[in-house]
């Protein structure tokens, strides 16, 4: 029964400190500033990473606990640690608009409507659920952009001493490379989020083996 306890325990522990880490990794992605910079400067770069880390470690532990609402569980995570850094620039006296914080919610919620509706399919949770989150999250991810006051003076303005300048922000041209980057980010992020969901449901097999062993 210890042992029971202690591995559910540990199980719980790591979908917290996995979704830190996911939200790190997206802090430091090239740029403290890593949602007003690069949704802007690279909008369908940013889409693809986005929906991919997702969904990676949100199906991992969907799958692990078999209980829908878990992605949801795991992105709300994500989500209240970026607010917490916000904050932190914020109380450094940057502007409230210098960071926004990415939509994960909405896209992991699907996740686990599918996931429910199918009846705990797995398969159809990788498949129907990794499309849908590759093409819903650019979505709601361009529509928090519009809500910022002045984004490129947001990326621009404000100095970034830790940045080297190689990492300087591009200003954005758009309409020369692509037409409509949330089409762009959509298409490329539904087609990628399926194998990726597919590595994340690979992963909880590789778990369990480890904690039956």
């Amino acid at each position: 029964i210890l042992m029971v306890w202690l591995r559910r325990t540990t199980h719980y522990l790591f979908i917290v400190v996995v979704a830190v880490n996911s939200t790190l990794l997206t802090i430091n992605a090239g740029d403290y500033i890593f949602y007003t910079d690069w949704a802007w400067t690279s909008f369908v770069v940013f889409s693809i990473s986005q929906s991919t880390m997702l969904v990676v470690g949100a199906i991992y532990y969907m799958l692990f606990t078999g209980v829908p609402g878990t992605a949801t569980y795991y992105a709300t995570i994500m989500t209240i640690y970026t607010w917490v850094a916000k904050g932190a620039w914020f109380a450094l006296g940057y502007p409230y608009d210098f960071i926004a914080v990415p939509v994960w919610i909405p896209s992991a919620m699907l996740l686990d409507l599918t996931y429910w509706a199918t009846r705990r399919n797995k398969h159809s949770a990788i498949i129907i659920g990794g499309t849908l989150v590759g093409l819903s999250l650019p979505i709601f991810n361009m529509i928090n952009l519009l809500l910022v006051r002045d984004p490129l003076e947001m990326a621009f303005k404000y100095p970034r001493p830790t940045l080297p300048p190689y990492m300087t922000p591009i200003e954005p041209q758009v309409g020369k490379f692509y037409n409509s980057p949330v089409a762009l980010g959509s298409g490329a992020g539904a087609v990628l989020s399926v194998p990726i969901a597919a590595l994340g449901a690979k992963l909880n097999t590789w778990t369990y083996r480890w904690m039956a062993a």
